[in-house]
C-alpha cells in the first residue's frame, strides 16, 4: 500500500525521545497555567497532526521544528481561551439581572440567549457540528476529529468560525 507522504522517520525518532521535553517546554510555555496534562494533550495534538498530515519537505532539526509546532499548538489554545472567555463574559449578566423584579433584564438575557443559538444555528452544517459538539457537548477536539473524520486543524477552523459568529451577533445584539 502506497502512502501519498510518509512520515519522516527522523521526526517520529526525535518525538518519541524527546517527548517529555516538549511537554515540559509547552508546560512552561503555559502563561502560568502549566498543567502537565493539558501540556501532554498539546504534544499529542502535534503527534497526531504530523502523522495526519506529515511535512512535504525533509525536517533538518526535528527538535527544533517539533518545539515550534507545540508552541504555536499551546498559543492557540491559549488564544482559543481566551476568545471563549471573552465570549462568556460578553454572555455574562450581572447578578441583579436575576432579580424576579426586573424583568427585562430576564428577557435580556433570554434574548441574547436566543441570538447565540441562531448564531450557531445559521453556521454551515460541519461548522454547526463540530462548534455544538466541542462547545456544547464538550468533547476534545481530537474526539470531534475523529468522530468526523476530520483533521483537528479542521475542527480547530470551525471552532473559529463558530465562536467569530457568536461574537458578531452578541456584539451586533448589544449595539
Amino acid at each position: 500500500m502506497s502512502h501519498k507522504h510518509s512520515i519522516d522517520s527522523p521526526l517520529i525518532a526525535a518525538l518519541v525521545s524527546h517527548y517529555e521535553e516538549l511537554v515540559d517546554h509547552v508546560r512552561r510555555l503555559s502563561f502560568g497555567r502549566g498543567e502537565r496534562g493539558a501540556a501532554r494533550e498539546i504534544v499529542h495534538e502535534v503527534c497526531a497532526d504530523l502523522i495526519e498530515t506529515p511535512p512535504r519537505t525533509p525536517i533538518h532539526t526535528p527538535l527544533a521544528f517539533l518545539r515550534i509546532l507545540s508552541k504555536r499548538r499551546a498559543v492557540d489554545r491559549w488564544r482559543a481561551e481566551r476568545s471563549r472567555d471573552a465570549l462568556i463574559e460578553l454572555m455574562a449578566e450581572p447578578p441583579e439581572a436575576l432579580d424576579l423584579h426586573e424583568p427585562a433584564r430576564i428577557v435580556a438575557a433570554r434574548e441574547g440567549i436566543e441570538v447565540l443559538a441562531e448564531a450557531i444555528a445559521s453556521l454551515p452544517q460541519r461548522c454547526r457540528e463540530v462548534f455544538v459538539m466541542h462547545k456544547v457537548h464538550e468533547l476534545p477536539q481530537a474526539e470531534v476529529a475523529a468522530h468526523l473524520g476530520i483533521s483537528v486543524k479542521a475542527v480547530e477552523k470551525h471552532l473559529r468560525r463558530g465562536m467569530e459568529a457568536c461574537a458578531r451577533a452578541l456584539v451586533d445584539f448589544h449595539g
